[in-house]
Parts: structure tokens; sequence; C-alpha cells
């Protein structure tokens, strides 16, 4: 194994030896599984009767070469998020996740509204039901900071499915030089007993990421990732897996456009 110029660059040639012909795989140092997986691949193709390859000169490499970049980009673009639904300036975007068979959500637009604006409807809990989708009930259980939270809160479901409820830890901060707000929700569910009417959400994650913009705009990136419980299958979830967001961000932009929010401070929000 050698480098062609160690100072400018990160690939390697890795050569194998087969009969009379070698291998040429490019391999950079920070791919260690993909190297791995493609040396395997090769290797079975030397092994089949009807299968040699023998690179003997420069256009046998580059073939080898796309073969490798095709490889690669094949078994990643599996994990990209993918735009589902593009629709009133609200894009929905999904992701196989590796450890889940419930894709992740990303939703991404521009709200009229500061960031101290944003971050106060968020923490509004007791009035989210107003904007986000299929909420039956949110209680706000115990603050324990201006910026952290915990509340309950119960998700109506169509019959024969039952209701879900989760319970969340919810915090807020704000980077002091670029002045955007993260918020993040993180899944409890042995906080409280469970409800035997009700299914308790075993696992959810989310991030709030609100970007301060000119003219009083924010740019909204949020993730959710999230395990309904219960036998309802992946699939028939995945598929309507786009709408709350998409129902919830119609929503949210004319909550924060309610009087209520529009003189509101927080001590550790910077517009």
């Amino acid at each position: 194994m050698y480098a062609p110029n160690k100072k400018n660059s990160t690939l390697f040639i890795h050569k194998r030896k087969h009969f009379t012909g070698e291998i040429v795989c490019i391999r950079n140092d920070r791919w260690p599984v993909i190297h791995s997986s493609l040396l395997h691949v090769f290797d079975m193709l030397i092994k089949a009767d009807n299968y040699s390859i023998i690179v003997a000169h420069a256009r046998g490499r580059l073939l080898l070469m796309w073969i490798c970049l095709l490889l690669y980009v094949t078994a990643f673009a599996q994990n990209d998020w993918v735009l589902k639904q593009d629709k009133e300036g609200i894009m929905v975007y999904t992701k196989n996740l590796n450890n889940s068979p419930f894709k992740a959500i990303k939703t991404v637009c521009i709200i009229d509204a500061t960031p101290a604006i944003l971050t106060a409807v968020l923490l509004d809990i007791n009035n989210s039901k107003e904007w986000v989708y299929a909420t039956k009930k949110a209680i706000l259980l115990k603050q324990t900071s201006p910026d952290e939270l915990f509340y309950y809160s119960e998700i109506d479901v169509p019959w024969p499915i039952n209701n879900r409820d989760f319970i969340v830890h919810l915090k807020a901060s704000q980077d002091e030089h670029t002045k955007a707000v993260t918020i993040v929700a993180d899944n409890l569910p042995k906080y409280l007993p469970e409800n035997k009417n009700m299914i308790r959400v075993p696992q959810s994650y989310s991030k709030w990421l609100i970007e301060p913009m000119s003219n009083n705009k924010v740019k909204i990136e949020y993730i959710l990732q999230v395990n309904p419980g219960g036998t309802v299958p992946a699939w028939l979830i995945n598929l309507f897996a786009t709408k709350g967001p998409f129902e919830s961000f119609k929503n949210l932009r004319l909550q924060v456009k309610k009087p209520v929010y529009q003189q509101v401070k927080l001590a550790f929000i910077k517009n």
C-alpha cells in the first residue's frame, strides 16, 4: 500500500496480486468499511469461474475507479434525505434509518417571526394543541428554568387504533455568535405511569434549528425520529408520515401571528 502524494492526497492505491494481474482499488482512509466491502466483492469476482479482473493499463484502472465510486454512492444513497412534499413553501423530507423501520422526517420552511416569538410559541405547551397536528391534550408538567421544561401530550389517532401519549423533556439554547436557536426534545417513556387505554410512545427524538434571517423572518429545520409503539406496521406509518409535519407547519405560520406573542421577550433569546 502506497500513497502517490502523501502531502496532497488522502487517496491510496491498494494492490492485490492474482496470478499475473493485479486488482487496483482507490481507497480513502476515511472509508475503511467501504474499502473492506469493495475488496470482498473483488475477491468473490476473482473466485468465480466466469470472471477475471486484470488491470493492465490506465483505462482498466479508470473503469475500476468508476465501479468503486458507483458502489460507494449506491451504499450511502439509501440514507440520504428524500424530498416527499414541496407545497406552500413547506418542504418535507424522509430518510431511512439503519436502526429503525420507521423513517425519519425533516421539515424545512421560512416563517415570518423573530427567534424569540417562535421560541415562545414552541415553549407554550398548554396552547400547542392549537397548531400541532392531531394533538388532543398537551400539559406542562414542570418548568425547571425559562429555557427547559417537561410536558405530557396525547395524540388523537383514528379508530380502531389506540391513541398515543408521550412525555418530553424540552431544552432550548441559542448560539451567541449566529443567534441560531436549537430546541431538543427527548422522550421520557417512564416518567409517568402508563395509561391502559393508550399506547405509550417508546422512543422519539426531535430537534428544531431556528436560524434568523432579515426582515423578521426565520428559517426552520425540524427533524423528527419516532417509534409510535403498538402493532401498526411500519410501512403504514411511513405512508402517512409527511401529513402531520405539513399540517403543523401550516398552523404554526398562523400561530406566531397571534397578538399574545407579538411583544414577547425571552431573557435567553436575542433577536
